[in-house]
């Protein structure tokens, strides 16, 4: 067969790596990690408040320990997960369900990603005066 009558090979394609560090990738991860710490917190509270039904000292000295103002930043750091977790769960349904979803996942991204900021400003801010009032 001479190199006239050879069928032509593909271009090689270019090796990519998945992660490249895309919005998209982030929001992965973050979605992830606070899951897990809401999680956490979740079970967290389970158990300490089940403490109440065993002994109620040390249920109340256990809820006692969690009244100081690093526990208040923690709380703020919860509310900033769970915003964070349900907004994007949002976006990651209408990425799912709706036909053009997949198109406009990036802009979704940014629009909840605005909200969150000013929602939490707000909340956060409501949650110090709160934290501070009492010091």
């Amino acid at each position: 067969m001479s190199t006239a009558q050879a069928p032509a090979r593909p271009a090689p394609t270019k090796k990519t790596n998945i992660y490249k560090g895309d919005p998209g990738m982030w929001s992965w991860v973050a979605h992830r990690i606070s899951g897990v710490a809401i999680f956490f917190f979740l079970f967290v509270h389970v158990l300490d408040t089940a403490l109440v039904t065993v002994s109620p000292e040390t249920y109340n000295s256990i809820i006692d320990t969690y009244k100081n103002p690093i526990v208040g930043l923690m709380e703020i750091g919860l509310v900033a997960l769970v915003l964070f977790h349900a907004l994007n769960g949002l976006r990651i349904v209408a990425v799912d369900f709706w036909s053009k979803g997949a198109k406009y996942q990036r802009q979704m991204l940014w629009a909840i990603l605005a909200i969150w900021v000013v929602v939490f400003a707000a909340a956060a801010a409501r949650l110090l005066f709160l934290l501070f009032e009492h010091l």
